[in-house]
């Protein structure tokens, strides 16, 4: 009882819909209390799952791209992972799988090879920017089966590897068992802090200077 008492305290704390709100950047306005309270009842650790991968893919640039024939990480691809890789470290309940993916130069065995060396560059580069090898599942290379734009020659935008929210890591049964509530919630205080931040200083921007 006092677990889901948490829940729904929780949950309905993102019912906020104004813009700067406390919890605003969580809720983004998109739900009311009615629904928050459906989802306490319906929502499953698969959706939950689903919410967090959402929330993943609006916040982030999910996706790498590589040189021709390479799975050398670049600059801009190191930039792009630092900065998944500081959201990931926010949510240590979660698991995140990696796909590599390649254009269609070459042999079908190849570039399925190609893809997966892809990806296992990027789960390196995550795991020195604390993140634990634990949290991050069992690659699956696409290699050239999922390009982006159809064409047989070279093309960058397939040359890629995409991290995805994959689910909560042994011991976290999502939002049934509470954790994803607790998520939600820690980040709830959070936006709450930032928005408080930010008034302070729109504030002391306004004031009328003597």
């Amino acid at each position: 009882m006092i677990r889901n008492s948490f829940l729904i305290t929780a949950l309905l704390a993102l019912a906020a819909c104004s813009t700067g709100e406390v919890g605003s950047e969580v809720d983004e306005g998109a739900f009311g209390s009615p629904t928050m309270m459906n989802s306490v009842a319906m929502m499953n650790e698969g959706q939950a799952t689903e919410m967090l991968g959402n929330r993943f893919n609006s916040e982030n640039n999910t996706t790498v791209h590589f040189a021709f024939n390479s799975d050398q990480l670049t600059a801009e691809a190191k930039s792009v992972l630092a900065a998944q890789a500081a959201w990931i470290r926010k949510f240590p309940e979660v698991k995140f799988s990696v796909y590599g993916h390649t254009d269609l130069v070459g042999s079908e065995a190849y570039n399925k090879g190609l893809g997966l060396r892809r990806a296992q560059a990027v789960v390196a580069y995550l795991s020195t920017q604390g993140i634990s090898r634990n949290r991050l599942q069992a690659l699956v290379s696409y290699g050239e089966t999922r390009p982006v734009v159809e064409t047989q020659k070279p093309e960058e935008r397939n040359r890629r590897a995409v991290t995805t929210v994959a689910g909560f890591a042994k011991g976290y049964a999502g939002q049934l068992n509470g954790k994803y509530a607790a998520i939600i919630f820690r980040d709830y205080i959070e936006s709450g802090q930032r928005s408080i931040s930010q008034t302070t200083q729109v504030n002391s921007e306004l004031a009328p200077t003597k």
